[in-house]
């Protein structure tokens, strides 16, 4: 089954604790602090790959996990850097925030690239705490710890050329006609379940065209299967409009024509603005007056389409279809990325705080400089416990508590550690 949209659940590594550790030396005290660094995680990296058409590979992995960084170990050696995660994906895939469906990044030509996740950074070990007042630190930076993420990944394909149309009026064979593609052709409807993608030769030029999924009324509001695959008409700069000109099936073709075209108004200016050559197709089975009808129809308009006379099952004027079509590509601009202000998972700041009140009546104290300066505190050390709390009073902690309203024995939380408070 042709796969492309899907969500997965992804996760920098975490960064690993720095080391407590002293050196046994002669007149060192306690042998000197020594406790290496740890290890930086590794991040979570998409790249675009050709070699892949859809996110199938995804269907059942759905968790993606950087290694961790290793933890630092004495005579000041640094803990290893996690391996990154390298995630391949097809080439026209839109990474996606999950909750926000803000975009993150377009993959838009093979070997782009993107860091979605960094890994968190490795703890300090204590030799990093020494001071000309500290000589012995006896504590260390625990890494930093990451969050699990959930992304949307969207396939959009990239193609020069789009087919679209009814169900069962030829795109297939229209495509296996023009093109070295081979698609499963049949004379029923939904025959085709896939964007199927092939590569027009024309003289000198090449051009791709796709096939997408027939479109039915209602298709933008997610009736039968057109609306699942719209998004793939994005990315083409022109438009095969291809109609069953006879109407085998039953159908009247200017009102196919009709409402296949509000369907792609309804689901982006941009996409109804995208330039259309019609194609009817089946003149073989149809009369001169059906043909006639037809482009009567076309001539009222105020923006007339041109149109090109196919039998895609006899070979009939394909030749001039392929002209045509290489005409008009000329003039058109090249394939473009989606715009869009990206969105990024920022670390949380480390230097803001907020306090909250829970319902039990205690201050919580929390955010980026709390985390930050948590994960170097040690409590039940003297000269740790002591940096804690000169830390908090000078950002101003105990200030801003006071004016919540915070009095003596009242309880606050400040990370891991919970006191009553007494001046």
């Amino acid at each position: 089954m042709f796969l492309d949209r899907v969500k997965i659940y992804i996760q920098a590594g975490a960064g690993g604790d720095g080391k407590t550790s002293f050196r046994r030396e002669k007149f060192m005290p306690n042998g000197g602090p020594d406790g290496g660094d740890g290890g930086n995680g590794g991040s979570i990296i998409f790249v675009a790959d050709r070699s892949r058409d859809d996110l199938a590979d995804f269907r059942y992995t759905k968790h993606y996990r950087a290694e961790n960084g290793s933890n630092g170990e004495g005579a000041n050696k640094t803990g290893k850097t996690g391996a990154d995660m390298i995630i391949k994906v097809p080439c026209g895939t839109v990474i996606k925030d999950a909750k926000t469906e803000q975009t993150i990044a377009d993959l838009f030509a093979e070997g782009d690239k993107v860091v979605v996740l960094e890994g968190g950074l490795g703890g300090k070990g204590n030799a990093r705490f020494k001071s000309s007042r500290r000589q012995a630190p006896n504590f260390s930076q625990t890494g930093q710890k990451t969050e699990e993420q959930q992304v949307l990944l969207e396939l959009k394909t990239i193609a020069d050329v789009g087919l679209v149309g009814f169900p069962n009026v030829g795109k297939s064979t229209l495509l296996s006609m023009l093109t070295n593609a081979k698609p499963k052709i049949a004379n029923y409807h939904f025959t085709t379940l896939a964007p199927n993608i092939g590569v027009c030769v024309a003289g000198s030029e090449r051009f791709v065209i796709a096939d997408i999924p027939g479109l039915i009324e209602g298709a933008s509001e997610g009736v039968g299967l057109g609306h699942y695959f719209l998004r793939h008409v994005e990315r083409t700069r022109l438009l095969l409009h291809v109609i069953d000109v006879s109407g085998s099936e039953g159908r009247n073709p200017y009102e196919d024509y009709k409402i296949v075209n509000n369907e792609l108004k309804k689901y982006g200016k941009k996409v109804a603005a995208l330039p259309q050559i019609v194609v009817l197709n089946k003149i073989d089975m149809a009369t001169s007056e059906q043909i006639t009808e037809f482009k009567k129809h076309i001539a009222r308009l105020k923006n007339k389409p041109q149109i090109v006379e196919v039998s895609a099952i006899t070979n009939n004027n394909l030749d001039e279809l392929i002209d045509v079509t290489r005409k008009m590509l000329q003039t058109l601009p090249p394939k473009q990325r989606e715009e869009f202000v990206p969105f990024k998972y920022e670390r949380p700041d480390a230097n803001r705080y907020e306090i909250a009140i829970d319902d039990d009546g205690s201050f919580v104290v929390m955010g980026g400089y709390i985390d930050e300066l948590g994960r170097g505190i040690v409590f039940n050390d003297e000269a740790s416990f002591a940096y804690f709390q000169k830390a908090i009073t000078e950002k101003g902690i105990i200030k801003s508590l006071k004016k919540k309203g915070m009095k003596n024995g009242d309880t606050v939380r400040i990370g891991d550690l919970e006191f009553i408070y007494e001046e």
